[in-house]
């Protein structure tokens, strides 16, 4: 026998407090981020994000829905526009003088078709167009004429993921994903590049029912060819625009972006459990360990990380109307510098 329930999201969330809670949940940040799902019973959402943090501004919207009423085939919108603050340091914390500094703004235009149409595979392909200019530069020895490189630039983006492994009795899974990004940027000097990224993601579920202990774990990887400009380079650490997070490296100072290591090419690995500390139904309290190491690296001077970084902690979450709340504190151990970070993460 098998009992399924669905729970489908609808408009801006199922009742009054679960609707405030997803719609101001960004205001620690200077944000909100209101979402409408399943708008008219045809499964078309809406994604936005507004931030008036002065140093980082950033409107962002997304809207995605099936194509041509495919249940397999899926069609997104996206529109992105910054205008932010950079400061180059070599840490957020303790003696780091101010490397090099610009003002970024950057509007992208973005179109994606995604498809499931099998149960271990899925992909996605699309187009974006962006400009970028940056304004009152202090280029110090980092920013090269071809890192500042403003203009207009046309990329293609392709995505596939997979399931290689699923031991059901073990509640183990094991999932890879690639992508590939093309770009050319027609600036004063035309230039193109490629970034190509990989990963490999576990897992696990030790016990036989329920997310006790649940474990993580990944290993990812990216690539550089060619020049790309300053805001198309990989970054290592916690940052709210950044997914490559070191938990003991945190993306700003003062509220001004580039205090992690940047760079065109990284290795990233982590591992984490976390065990249930406090459940109701509607809300579950997790605490765990977790370790992160990397590396990145860039021929720019003031960039990349001078060696492997390592950095461990515990990270606290709480699970509440499809958001986590994680608050985690991190320790490098080749400085010896701590990090306190508080962010949201999607659940699944």
């Amino acid at each position: 026998d098998m009992v399924f329930r669905a729970q489908e999201s609808n408009g801006f969330g199922d009742g009054k407090l679960e609707t405030l809670f997803l719609l101001l949940r960004g205001l620690p940040f200077q944000s909100i981020e209101p979402e409408y799902d399943n708008a008219g019973g045809r499964a078309v959402n809406v994604q936005a994000l507004l931030r008036w943090d002065a140093q980082k501004r950033r409107a962002y919207v997304r809207l995605s829905g099936p194509l041509q009423g495919s249940a397999v085939h899926r069609f997104a919108f996206t529109l992105d526009l910054r205008n932010e603050n950079w400061e180059i340091r070599r840490s957020f914390t303790g003696p780091a003088p101010v490397l090099a500094s610009l003002n970024l703004r950057r509007e992208v235009g973005a179109f994606q078709l995604l498809s499931s149409a099998r149960d271990r595979l899925q992909w996605s392909a699309g187009g974006e167009l962006s400009h970028r200019d940056y304004r009152s530069v202090t280029p110090g020895a980092v920013f090269t004429p071809g890192l500042l490189a403003a203009g207009f630039e046309l990329k293609q983006t392709a995505q596939i993921r997979s399931s290689l492994l699923r031991v059901p009795e073990r509640r183990f899974t094991l999932a890879a994903d690639a992508s590939s990004q093309a770009a050319r940027l027609w600036s004063p000097h035309p230039q193109a590049f490629e970034k190509l990224q990989a990963s490999l993601e576990s897992h696990w579920f030790p016990r036989a029912t329920g997310r006790d202990y649940e474990t993580t774990g990944w290993i990812r990887a990216g690539r550089t060819f060619g020049q790309p400009p300053f805001d198309e380079l990989f970054q290592l650490g916690l940052e709210r625009d950044n997914d490559l997070p070191m938990r003991a490296h945190i993306g700003t100072r003062d509220g001004r972006k580039g205090s992690a290591p940047l760079g065109r090419n990284y290795l990233l690995a982590s591992w984490q459990t976390d065990k249930i500390l406090y459940t109701n139904g509607l809300t579950t309290f997790t605490l765990g360990p977790f370790v992160d190491t990397g590396h990145i690296t860039d021929p720019a001077a003031g960039l990349g990380s001078r060696a492997w970084l390592v950095d461990t902690g515990a990270q606290a979450g709480m699970r509440i109307f499809g958001t986590v709340v994680a608050f985690s504190y991190g320790k490098d151990l080749r400085t010896g510098n701590n990090a306190f970070y508080l962010r949201l993460l999607a659940s699944d």
